[in-house]
């Protein structure tokens, strides 16, 4: 009984997942983290995202300026578990596109609204 409950352990805790650093473009990349499960949360997973880009950045020479993030949304179930990921560019200093990042969540639905006049 003792090696199922640790086989299936094994198996839970095998399915925490991360990316690694993913060229998306030109000084352009992608990083994500996603949880073993629905019931750990997203706890420090984006911030672990924002450390590891750091780091990619340092490594370079270059600074972080990040593009967009994105987290899973609840319920964490039926595969959709906690997952964070951040899209970023590694820029000299100086660069005309590094700046303070402006993020703003995106609208899940847009209304067009046209004048009734």
């Amino acid at each position: 009984m003792k090696k199922i409950k640790l086989a299936s352990l094994m198996l839970v805790a095998g399915c925490a997942s991360n990316s690694g650093i993913i060229p998306i473009g030109k000084d352009t990349y992608m990083v994500s983290r996603q949880a073993a499960t629905g019931f750990s949360g997203s706890g420090t997973l984006k911030a672990e995202a924002f450390q590891e880009a750091s780091a990619h950045c340092a490594k370079q020479g270059k600074s972080l300026q990040v593009v967009s993030t994105q987290e899973a949304q609840p319920p964490f179930l039926l595969g959709n578990y906690p997952k964070a990921e951040v899209q970023f560019m590694c820029l000299t200093d100086g660069d005309a596109e590094l700046a303070r990042p402006k993020l703003k969540p995106k609208a899940e639905v847009s209304v067009e609204v046209k004048n009734a006049y």
